[in-house]
């Protein structure tokens, strides 16, 4: 009998927070795929708000719990390519000139994925056995996109869910305005990028909105639900493990 890999699911402050459901989404799709999958009681945040601004201390010291608790998993996953990309791409620059951190860090680098890349990429995996009915249009998160090239693998996928067609959006690839503490820092700005994104959701003619991230779900969902939309936000796991029934992102439960 082959080993099941062991996987552990890093599911994210936003999604602990204000997503539950995509955490749950996140387990089932792995599990289905043949992983045993384990979430550490003690994982806190991945330090990229602290990294983002500067404060390189205070990421280097979350990320050393982060290596500590991930680092006995066959791989780690995660349903964010923002907090992915932190992992998988900055933690290096934080214990430059650690040699000892330096490598649990890299080894820890090597093994993490986003979710959607980690099922496809990895596992092979090529259809899922879901049902959703109704056009959906993809945004494509900045970090997903240009740190860990997740273009095509939340397609694949989302096209072989019973029910579903994808209706692309002009410049899906183009940010959301949200960008962490960017859409704090620079409001009006955020706004005006959020206001053209929002636009070109509308014009795709699609009933919902899908991404893999959490923050950029969130931005887009609040100034669609302020200029009155009854377009659907859901994050993509959702509607892979066909859990995407009660309410969309932004809707009072």
């Amino acid at each position: 009998m082959t080993k099941k890999p062991r996987v552990g699911l890093f599911v994210t402050c936003l999604v602990d927070m204000f997503r539950p459901t995509v955490g749950f989404s996140a387990v089932k799709l792995l599990e289905d795929a043949g992983c045993d999958v384990f979430v550490p009681d003690n994982q806190t945040c991945c330090g990229q708000p602290a990294y983002n601004n500067g404060d390189k201390a205070d990421a280097r010291r979350i990320a050393e719990q982060v290596i500590a608790t991930f680092e006995e998993f066959d791989f780690v996953v995660i349903p964010s390519g923002s907090c992915g990309g932190m992992v998988k791409t900055h933690y290096a620059d934080l214990f430059e000139g650690d040699a000892g951190w330096s490598i649990r860090a890299e080894k820890l680098s090597a093994k993490t994925f986003e979710l959607v890349s980690f099922l496809v990429d990895v596992l092979g995996v090529k259809a899922v056995i879901a049902a959703f009915e109704g056009a959906i249009t993809y945004h494509d998160s900045c970090s997903g996109l240009r740190e860990l090239g997740i273009k095509s693998q939340p397609r694949k996928l989302l096209e072989s869910v019973d029910g579903l067609t994808i209706s692309e959006m002009k410049d899906s690839d183009v940010c959301c305005g949200f960008g962490g503490t960017f859409c704090v820092k620079y409001d009006e700005i955020s706004n005006k990028i959020v206001s053209k994104k929002t636009a070109n959701i509308r014009a795709s003619g699609a009933g919902t909105l899908v991404a893999g991230d959490m923050g950029c779900l969130l931005n887009m969902a609040g100034k669609l639900k302020r200029e009155g939309s009854d377009i659907e936000v859901r994050h993509v796991a959702e509607i892979l493990a066909g859990l995407a029934t009660g309410p969309a992102i932004g809707e009072k439960r």
